[in-house]
C-alpha cells in the first residue's frame, strides 16, 4: 500500500475531482442526447459525439474508480487519477476553445479549470522519490520511453511540417487553418513537451519519469480512443476520409494502453 501523507490541498483536490466527474457526465450526456447542441462542421460534430461517448463510458468511470482506489492507498489508483485529470484538462480545452458557442460554454470553462486546480493541488506535495521506490528494476522503462519519444517527436514533426508548408509554400494545412491552429497549439503545449521530457526522465529512471510516464501514456491512450470513436462515427455519417483514420488511431490506442499497463504493472508492490 502507498503511504499517503494527505494534506488539506490533497483533500480539496479529491473534492474537486468528484465535482469534475459529475460535470463530465452531465456534459457528455447533454452532447449525446441533444443532437442540435453542437453547431460545428459535420466532421467536428462526429468528433464531439465520439468524444462524449468515450468520456461518459470510459473516462468518467476510470476517474471515479481511480480516485476511490487512491483514497485506499493504491499507487496505481493515484497515478491513474492524475492521468485522468490530465485527460480532462486537455480534452475540455478543445471544447472551451474549439467548439462554436453553445449552451454549455460556462460548463466547459468549469471543466477546464477544475482539473487544472485539482492536478496542481494533488501534485504539489507529491513525494516523487517515494513513488519511484515502488517501481522495480524489471519495469520496462526503455521501450516505454521509446514509445513516448516516438509519440512526442511524431506530433512535433506532423504539426511543424504543416506549419512550414504554409509559411514557405502557402499550402494550407489539411484540416484547415482554424482547426490546425487549435489542435497544433494544444498538442505542442499540452502533449509534446511532457511526452519528450517524460521519456528522457523515465529512460534515466528519474522519479518524475515514472509519474509523467503514467500520466502521459494513459492520457494519450484515452484520447486516441476518443479519436478512434470520433473517426468511426464520422465514417458512419459519411465524413470523407474518416474510415481510413480508424485503424491508425485504434492501433496507437492499443500501443498506448500497452505502455500504460506495463508501467503501472511495475508499481505492483505498492498495491499488494
Amino acid at each position: 500500500m502507498l503511504d499517503r501523507n494527505v494534506g488539506p490541498g490533497h483533500r480539496i483536490a479529491e473534492r474537486l475531482t468528484w465535482a469534475l466527474a459529475c460535470l463530465m457526465a452531465v456534459a457528455s450526456l447533454a452532447g449525446l442526447l441533444s443532437p442540435g447542441l453542437y453547431r460545428d462542421a459535420e466532421w467536428a460534430k462526429a468528433a464531439w459525439f465520439g468524444n462524449d461517448l468515450v468520456t461518459l463510458l470510459i473516462a468518467v468511470p476510470t476517474l471515479v474508480v481511480a480516485l476511490v482506489l487512491a483514497r485506499r492507498g493504491s499507487l496505481r489508483g493515484e497515478l491513474v487519477w492524475y492521468a485522468m485529470l490530465g485527460y480532462a484538462v486537455y480534452n475540455y480545452a478543445f471544447y472551451l476553445f474549439g467548439a462554436r458557442m453553445n449552451e454549455l460554454f460556462l460548463l466547459y470553462a468549469a471543466l477546464f479549470v477544475l482539473p487544472v486546480i485539482a492536478l496542481a493541488l494533488a501534485l504539489g506535495r507529491l513525494d516523487a522519490d517515494a513513488v519511484a521506490a515502488h517501481f522495480g528494476p524489471r519495469t520496462p522503462v526503455r521501450w516505454i520511453s521509446a514509445y513516448m519519444l516516438l509519440t512526442g517527436a511524431g506530433l512535433t514533426i506532423a504539426w511543424t511540417a504543416q506549419w512550414a508548408g504554409w509559411v514557405f509554400s502557402g499550402v494550407e494545412p489539411a484540416i484547415g487553418e482554424e482547426a490546425f491552429t487549435l489542435i497544433a497549439s494544444l498538442d505542442l503545449t499540452f502533449m509534446v513537451p511532457f511526452f519528450l521530457i517524460g521519456a528522457a526522465l523515465l529512460w534515466r529512471r528519474h522519479p518524475w519519469g515514472y509519474i509523467l510516464g503514467a500520466i502521459m501514456n494513459l492520457k494519450g491512450a484515452t484520447y486516441t480512443l476518443v479519436l478512434t470513436a470520433g473517426s468511426a462515427v464520422g465514417a458512419v455519417r459519411g465524413v470523407e476520409g474518416a474510415a481510413a483514420q480508424v485503424p491508425v488511431w485504434g492501433a496507437w490506442t492499443l500501443v498506448g494502453i500497452a505502455a500504460s499497463v506495463a508501467l503501472l504493472w511495475g508499481a505492483r508492490g505498492a498495491t499488494e
